[in-house]
């Protein structure tokens, strides 16, 4: 079965390593800040000038002032800052992010990612994604394996306008946990109840199935 939002972000939190700084982009990977596992302290940056992002706030806790990049409230953790978006930028340029969060539209083998125009239609835009796909060396991509009319999102080569080439090392998709390595998609894990055929018959890039694929735990 195919993870929900709120999976996949349960599962890209488990990624993060304690003491590490984590840039979340829009839509999905945001959600992340609610499932930090409880054992480690990492600090949520976000480029619109906050570092040490919290998780949503409960209503009765709403700053409409205190958001996300995406506009969203957020709530501030022990510690926090805040500063300018210039300052925010030169972190992120200067590679001193330890991890980001991106949605996409589509990943190819190469390690491409196209995550900000799709032509003909209306979309919020490039925002901070082309800075951080270029200042980060560790960069995990969340997205849905799929489109809604069945196409592979995970491919040979990117069809849309690139956000950034060559810089994507891992995909967490709605159906399975793949690493980029040498012009391949290597499948590490699956979602619950979700066959390796299936993955399979979704994946149009070349895809390498290990001996034994494991089902992601949460």
């Amino acid at each position: 079965m195919a993870l929900t939002r709120e999976q996949l972000a349960q599962r890209v939190a488990q990624e993060f390593r304690d003491g590490y700084y984590v840039n979340l982009g829009i839509g999905i990977p945001t959600l992340a800040a609610n499932y930090i596992p409880e054992n480690i302290s990492v600090m949520l940056q976000s480029e619109n000038g906050l570092l040490g992002m919290g998780p949503f706030p409960l209503e009765q806790n709403v700053d409409a002032d205190l958001i996300n990049a995406g506009k969203q409230t957020v709530t501030m953790a022990e510690g926090a800052s805040l500063f300018s978006s210039a300052e925010s930028f030169a972190m992120i340029r200067g590679g001193h992010v330890d991890l980001t969060v991106l949605g996409a539209f589509e990943v190819d083998v190469n390690g491409n990612i196209a995550s900000y125009m799709i032509p003909g239609k209306l979309i919020k835009g490039m925002g901070g994604a082309m800075d951080l796909v270029a200042g980060a060396d560790n960069i995990i991509v969340t997205m849905t394996h799929a489109s809604k009319q069945g196409d592979s999102k995970l491919l040979s080569q990117c069809t849309l306008p690139l956000t950034g080439k060559a810089c994507i090392r891992r995909v967490l998709t709605d159906l399975a946990l793949l690493d980029i390595e040498g012009g391949r998609f290597i499948l590490r894990e699956r979602a619950p109840g979700v066959s390796v055929a299936e993955i399979r018959a979704l994946t149009a890039g070349e895809l390498v199935i290990p001996d034994r694929v494991p089902e992601m735990t949460f």
